[in-house]
């Protein structure tokens, strides 16, 4: 960094809070945030790292503060170690932002509810809460971006609170942007609706799209454009770790796949015939296959297939995203901006805004980093 940049950093700092600060996306992000501030490895996979963001005013890599929530106890240092050791991260890396991991680990507070947690939805919301402007209180941060990274949930029957709709309305009484980057309900819960209007700060979500879904949202509108008709799109992921373990959970998996089916349907036009599928394979810790299977006409009823394999790790396609989000919520909140970004749905399968064509989301993400560098 320069030393104009680190004199900036020091002057205001930004808090980002995890809620599942513990997990691989967030191990992930925090440990990725400190190798390019470090400049130990280039910023690959940011895009508010790319020149179309340079004028926003968006706080800097060094600014951020790390907290967050959780009800694991492993330590981030720890699992750095066990995410190297699966090459998620580059072997020497924990060791060398260890100082930074440690750090961003001694400010996570125990997560919830767990089980024989016998508080109210309001008392956990109300603790949730007072995590945060405590975090805000001891770091000194101008401002604070709660980014839910936890496993899916399955959708709660109605009435119930389930825990991601508690930690975002934490996020909203402490004053706190939002962004919701797994397919659990978060602030789309019902209750949430009148506060989240009232609460006059910035949100977004939900559910990153990171790799099979990604792949869909360019695919579908080729097909689309190309008058291609698609007969029938079936696809298959094979994951490990957490979210498979989550995910092995009917409900679960049915939250997750309701946005791949979104991304399909409003880029082609109509829902199609197929399913997505989803298997826990223990064996293939934070990495996954994704196949897609695309039967379509050409001219003159000519049937075709395109298929498609996707192999990645989510943690690493997740995290660079998760920081950018953090930094452009933070921004959006410092220049009064309110309610959904319903340009940040380029970040999104099932997003605040209508449409999912990849090109055409982006366009309105460049829309956003315009406003956020004009002059007050």
């Amino acid at each position: 960094m320069t030393q104009d940049a680190i004199a900036s950093a020091e002057e205001t700092r930004t808090g980002v809070w995890l809620v599942g600060a513990r997990g691989s996306v967030a191990t992930t992000a925090v440990s990725g945030c400190a190798a390019l501030v470090a400049e130990l490895l280039p910023p690959t996979g940011m895009v508010t790292e790319t020149p179309a963001f340079a004028d926003c005013g968006l706080p800097a890599l060094g600014s951020l503060v790390f907290g967050g929530h959780d009800t694991a106890n492993t330590p981030l240092p720890k699992r750095a170690e066990e995410l190297a050791a699966q090459g998620v991260l580059p072997s020497w890396l924990p060791a060398a932002v260890q100082g930074e991991l440690a750090a961003a680990d001694g400010r996570v507070r125990p997560g919830g509810p767990v089980p024989g947690d016998t508080r109210a939805p309001e008392e956990l919301t109300a603790d949730f809460a007072t995590d945060l402007r405590s975090f805000a209180r001891a770091t000194g941060v101008a401002r604070t971006v709660v980014v839910n990274v936890s496993s899916t949930e399955p959708e709660p029957a109605h009435g119930e609170w389930p825990a991601s709709s508690l930690y975002a309305a934490a996020a909203l009484q402490a004053g706190c942007a939002y962004v919701n980057f797994t397919p659990s309900t978060g602030l789309r819960h019902p209750a949430l609706a009148a506060l989240a209007e009232s609460s006059g700060v910035p949100y977004a979500g939900r559910d990153g799209k990171t790799g099979q879904t990604l792949l869909r949202s360019v695919l579908g509108p080729m097909f689309a454009q190309r008058a291609l008709a698609v007969r029938a799109w079936s696809g298959t992921n094979l994951l490990g770790g957490g979210d498979g373990a989550a995910l092995a959970d009917p409900a679960a998996a049915a939250a997750k796949n309701a946005g791949k089916e979104r991304v399909l349907a409003d880029t082609l036009g109509a829902p199609v015939e197929g399913e997505v599928h989803i298997d826990d394979v223990p064996a293939l810790g934070d990495w996954k296959t994704a196949w897609d299977h695309i039967a379509f006409d050409g001219f003159l009823g000519t049937r075709m297939i395109l298929q498609t394999t996707w192999q990645g790790c989510d943690s690493s396609l997740a995290a660079p995203l998760v920081l950018d989000l953090a930094r452009l919520l933070a921004r959006a909140h410092e220049r009064g901006l309110s309610g959904p970004l319903n340009e940040l749905g380029f970040y999104f399968k099932d997003p605040d805004a209508e449409g999912s064509a990849l090109a055409e989301q982006y366009t309105r993400l460049l829309t956003l980093a315009d406003r956020l560098g004009e002059p007050r």
